[in-house]
């Protein structure tokens, strides 16, 4: 697809501060490989780059909900509605016919006959960003929904495997060494299957699945019994949480080895403390190091909580609806996907756990692995997806989020005055101009997304940056397995320490799990250089 000339983002654009920032943690990179290579300074760096990523809005607790516009008890306490970094806006702000129709703003996101690639993500990075995101970026699940609530725990809990819910846990457990229920399929270890004969089991009642309804007798039959009511919606998603089911069933085998005096109970439940740790590392180290096109590396270092505890920031967690809007990156996925050595339709991978025992997990997380991401940004989302898109034009509307403008200027961002200092692209400041009177009208869905990256290279625009490292990391390091007098070995085990010490990527976490497929596999979020 041929797109207009883009222009180098500028002081201008990015206000004085930021662009300075950026240019600083992008260049000089003798300077922070020492800096790095001296534990106590980078230690420090770590800390301190990650308090003033999160500064750059105001911290919880938000004085608003989605509850109501104005603040109350209740809208400070209870979560089932989600929280909001700005207050909502008049629906009379904006002037008849100055913003089009959410399905008329759709189509600015729709993919022509081919993808812009992500110049550095694979599919992998992907189908990481849905499953970690869909945790606890969860929208209402009652009929009919409710864009005001969710159903959320707010936390990194790994609820895709152990489920959101106490009756949920109990159902997937084996109640036997600390263990998941699983079942071997061709040598590989899976989660059992939900259905028979397109009923769900009873010992599974807990447990939905979305859009249940509308599968045939067959397909439900396909399905596994995981936490996640979305565990098998595409096959990434089943991909990582069978994974992640085999990683507990490894750790709890070899801490039932070394205490045997241990009973199931405590061997469970020190697993998926180990466990969800292990998760949070993954986004920290793999995950937002990829997205961040910074020299320096971030680290969870044990003795990042204790040095970050006293942050004004450190609060109770609670999801904006800002941070569901932002994580909409349905551009990642390309139209075809390879899958065990086929080029399949994006539709043939939906249910598609029945998928991976042929190929293995190994061959499967290498394929995603080999396979270049779409770009994130406007004009490059499968059309497949497009109500989706609709969906969050129009929830940001029903809930009055301020506009893109607004946005900026709460992020320390300068705002703007033309659609050509939203993007350099020529075809993306076009469609802009057609279909909104002007840039104060520009809804902040779609100007996130019209914005170009900040550098070569980079993944993601500046403003969605920023809204992304705010909220990741203080949903992230609030977590209360990390907190000073918890993340210690007397909760994980001497044995968990050293698990969550050595283990950084996925491609660590695969390479234990499957015994099926010993030979080495490439894993990465990030592609691998051309020769």
């Amino acid at each position: 697809m041929a797109t207009g000339r883009v222009k180098a983002r500028s002081i201008a654009t990015d206000g004085a501060v930021n662009r300075l920032r950026f240019l600083a943690l992008t260049g000089g990179r003798p300077f922070w490989d020492l800096a790095q290579a001296i534990r106590p300074v980078r230690r420090r760096l770590n800390a301190s780059l990650i308090d003033h990523a999160i500064r750059e809005m105001p911290p919880r607790p938000e004085p608003l909900s989605t509850m109501a516009d104005y603040t109350s008890w209740a809208s400070l306490t209870d979560r089932t509605y989600s929280g909001r970094h700005m207050p909502p806006v008049a629906p009379a702000t904006y002037a008849e016919g100055s913003r089009p129709t959410p399905e008329r703003a759709a189509d600015l996101f729709t993919r022509g006959e081919s993808m812009i690639p992500c110049p550095r993500s694979t599919v992998l990075f992907a189908y990481f960003a849905q499953w970690f995101t869909d945790g606890f970026l969860r929208g209402d699940t009652g009929v009919p929904r409710d864009p005001r609530k969710n159903s959320s725990n707010h936390h990194i809990d790994l609820n895709q495997v152990y489920g959101l819910r106490e009756e949920a846990t109990a159902a997937l457990r084996a109640f036997d060494g600390g263990l998941l229920k699983s079942q071997s399929i061709d040598g590989g270890e899976f989660p059992p299957h939900l259905c028979e004969n397109g009923k769900i089991k009873p010992e599974f009642a807990p447990l939905s699945v979305v859009r249940f309804a509308e599968l045939t007798d067959a397909q439900r039959d396909t399905l596994f019994a995981t936490g996640s009511d979305r565990g098998n919606i595409q096959i990434g998603f089943t991909m990582l949480t069978v994974l992640f089911l085999r990683e507990h069933n490894r750790v709890a085998r070899l801490l039932a080895r070394h205490h045997p005096r241990w009973d199931d109970e405590r061997l469970f439940q020190t697993t998926r403390n180990i466990l969800i740790v292990l998760l949070i590392k993954l986004v920290v180290e793999e995950y937002i190091n990829h997205i961040t096109p910074y020299h320096f590396r971030f680290t969870l270092d044990p003795r990042l909580p204790a040095m970050l505890a006293r942050a004004p920031w450190h609060r109770e967690n609670w999801a904006s609806v800002e941070f569901n809007l932002v994580y909409r990156w349905h551009s990642l996925i390309p139209s075809r996907l390879s899958v065990g050595g086929r080029d399949l339709p994006m539709a043939q991978t939906l249910i598609g756990g029945v998928l991976i025992p042929g190929p293995g997990l190994g061959r499967l997380f290498e394929d995603a692995s080999r396979q270049r991401a779409g770009r994130i940004g406007l004009f490059n989302t499968d059309p497949l997806l497009r109500e989706v898109d609709v969906a969050g034009i129009t929830d940001s509307r029903t809930l009055g989020l301020a506009s893109y403008n607004d946005y900026r200027e709460h992020c320390r961002f300068p705002r703007v005055r033309a659609f050509e200092q939203v993007t350099g692209d020529e075809r993306v400041s076009g469609a802009l101009r057609e279909l909104y009177r002007g840039v104060d009208d520009l809804d902040l869905y779609v100007g996130l997304f019209a914005e170009e990256p900040g550098a070569p290279g980079a993944i993601l625009p500046p403003l969605l940056t920023k809204i992304i490292a705010i909220d990741a990391f203080s949903q992230a390091l609030t977590n209360p397995l990390l907190a000073p007098r918890v993340f210690n070995a007397a909760t994980f085990s001497p044995h968990g320490m050293r698990i969550i010490a050595t283990t950084r990527t996925l491609s660590d976490v695969l390479h234990r799990n499957t015994p099926e497929d010993p030979r080495h596999r490439f894993v990465s979020m990030t592609r691998r250089a051309e020769p």
